[in-house]
């Protein structure tokens, strides 16, 4: 098998075969156009072939040296994918982020754009959970939680939590046209959120009892999904429902609002440290949300 030539030969090769010029390529690889051509020659006694035909203005690419600057500029190029790809992410910070699975799909994860264009240096892990009150391990940096707040970490910050609103597909409306309705309404239930019906009817005086729910659902997301099928409606913060609302995919028919019962926050994992990253995105998504 043929020694490989030098990789600075095939440096000059590729420069002066993309250029179909000593001189362009000597300018691009801040050498002098004579030790472009040397390093050229030397290639072509390594090949024991004419790779460029010297003209009286530049040069040109023999047959085989165009057919032999196609792979070596392949292969040059392959070896800056591979460098990019496993090194370029080394100078990145990485701040990994579990959340609730409605809290990510429908408030976090669309504006994650927004944030890298704003913070390129730093790249965000997104899982998410339906249920979480501990971080478990040093997997997770931030865990945007549901809840009072009270949990045994020690640093804790409040998000901004929109109040919810009854919501359901816009061919339902017509069955809750007015509060008086609500009784008689099909109830989606979000598990974990049963008072809230009850909490309703008090705060707008409807005396009669709220009916069974027809359907349950483990999270917003999820009874946002089942009442896209035209049945039903659910009790669904605003800062979830904002986007259905503004598309018109959902609709808010009445003029009702209730207070969360609780709210979200961002927990930090205890050892995380005085980590800049990690500031820089606890600020970051209590100014989306405020």
């Amino acid at each position: 098998m043929r020694k490989l030539p030098h990789v600075t030969w095939l440096r000059s090769f590729e420069a002066a075969a993309r250029h179909a010029s000593f001189s362009s390529a000597a300018d691009e690889l801040n050498l002098t156009p004579a030790a472009v051509s040397q390093q050229i020659r030397l290639l072509e006694q390594h090949l024991g072939i004419l790779l460029f035909r010297r003209l009286a203005r530049g040069v040109e690419l023999t047959d085989l040296g165009q057919a032999y600057a196609l792979p070596v500029r392949k292969s040059f190029a392959e070896m800056q994918v591979a460098t990019d790809g496993l090194f370029s992410d080394q100078r990145k910070s990485v701040v990994r982020v579990r959340s609730s699975i409605s809290f990510a799909a429908l408030v976090l994860a669309p504006r994650l754009s927004d944030f890298r264009s704003a913070h390129p240096g730093i790249e965000i892990e997104l899982s998410t959970t339906v249920w979480a009150d501990r971080i478990a391990g040093a997997s997770i940096d931030l865990d945007i939680r549901y809840g009072e707040g009270d949990w045994a970490e020690q640093n804790i910050h409040p998000l901004t939590t929109a109040p919810a609103t009854v919501v359901c597909h816009p061919d339902y409306a017509g069955a809750i046209a007015d509060t008086d309705a609500l009784h008689l309404a099909e109830i989606v239930q979000i598990v974990g959120s049963e008072t809230d019906w009850d909490r309703l009817f008090e705060a707008q005086g409807i005396g009669s009892a709220r009916p069974a729910h027809w359907m349950k659902a483990d999270s917003s997301l999820i009874a946002m999904q089942i009442l896209s099928g035209g049945r039903g409606c659910a009790l669904i913060s605003r800062s979830f429902a904002a986007d259905a609302l503004a598309r018109g995919t959902l609709v808010a028919p009445l003029p009702v609002e209730l207070p969360m019962a609780q709210r979200f926050f961002v927990v930090e994992r205890d050892d995380l440290g005085r980590r800049e990253d990690a500031r820089i995105f606890i600020d970051w998504i209590r100014e989306q949300t405020s």
